[in-house]
């Protein structure tokens, strides 16, 4: 197995969490020289914040750890394709590397409706790498929502 998809299941275990709170489950995971510095599970219900995406708490742990709010040299592991202000903050964090297991069809801001974290316009482009892991992201969304629909 290779380190893309070591760090995706370490991102698809905290989406798990997610679920079980009752958040739509994704989760994601900063890391910086080969480890882990900051990970995220989606909580904007539980924190009455709608900026408490996985990949927004993940930067935030990530630039608290290294005492710095730029992470050069960062990937950010995510399950889902991030929205526009994630995307946003990829830029803003100078995050070199973005890698995503399922497309977001109906709000990705970095593939399927927009381009922001690699656009030419942006001071900064974050490398993108997407699918890995995909049909496992995927199946954990729809068995989420099917069971929110059941309810």
């Amino acid at each position: 197995m290779n380190t893309d998809e070591e760090f995706m299941r370490q991102a698809l275990a905290l989406a798990c969490q997610s679920a079980q709170a009752g958040e739509v489950p994704v989760g994601a995971v900063v890391v910086i020289g080969g480890e882990i510095a900051g990970s995220g599970a989606n909580a904007p219900i539980a924190c009455t914040d709608p900026t408490a995406h996985a990949e927004i708490l993940a930067i935030r742990q990530a630039a608290a750890r290294v005492g710095n709010y730029r992470l050069t040299g960062a990937t950010l592991y995510c399950t889902l394709e991030p929205c526009v202000m994630c995307a946003g903050a990829l830029v803003a964090a100078r995050i070199q590397r973005l890698v995503f297991g399922a497309r977001d069809l109906r709000f990705g801001g970095v593939r399927s409706k927009f381009q922001v974290a690699d656009s030419a316009i942006l001071n900064h482009r974050v490398e993108v790498v997407e699918g890995v892991l995909a049909v496992e992201c995927v199946e954990l969304l729809r068995a989420f929502f099917e069971a929110q629909r059941l309810r």
